[in-house]
């Protein structure tokens, strides 16, 4: 199985990114490979963008390594209740590539900040909107008050509970 794995953000410090990572590093036997949005920044998405230079490189790039993936594993970050501007302008370019951008794929989706609502409100919304691009949900999981919850020195969840939360989700692309 290949996973293609990444945070939906663009922060070289993203916890998000650690937390996919770690996760991403928990499946057995899966040949895994985590993106870095930094890699396939585009210019915020426009018509206008669009009509004047077509699609950038960028986005078919990303769309590529979807495609080629057996399923994914997505940690999204929160800015201001929703997705971050970096991953939505690289979603909505994709989507004027290819509309159903995940290509009914397994999706296991995440979310964490450093405070107790754990970014449930950007993973709500990445949930339900998911589905209507190709993407079939299996798990979500929102991992709250990282630096509580997570041990960066190990880059492991240091909390029983929500390891075992984040096992039985990695278990649904099993299934």
């Amino acid at each position: 199985m290949k996973i293609i794995a990444f945070a939906a953000s663009n922060s070289r410090q993203s916890i998000n990114k650690k937390l996919v990572t770690h996760a991403a590093g928990l499946i057995e036997g899966a040949e895994v490979e985590v993106l870095d949005l930094n890699d396939f920044a585009a210019p915020i998405y426009s018509q206008d963008h669009e009509a004047e230079h077509g699609h950038p490189q960028q986005a078919k790039n990303f769309l590529e390594k979807i495609n080629g993936a057996d399923a994914l594993l997505i940690s999204f970050a929160e800015h201001n209740g929703s997705y971050t501007a970096a991953y939505k302008s690289l979603f909505d370019w994709s989507s004027r590539i290819q509309q159903k951008v995940f290509n009914e794929k397994p999706v296991i989706a995440l979310s964490t900040s450093p405070g107790p609502g754990g970014a449930k409100s950007v993973l709500q919304a990445a949930t339900t909107s998911l589905p209507y691009f190709g993407a079939t949900v299996k798990a979500s999981l929102s991992i709250p008050s990282f630096h509580s919850n997570f041990d960066t020195a190990t880059g492991e969840l240091s909390n029983p509970e929500l390891k075992q939360q984040l096992q039985a989700a990695l278990a649904t692309l099993k299934a």
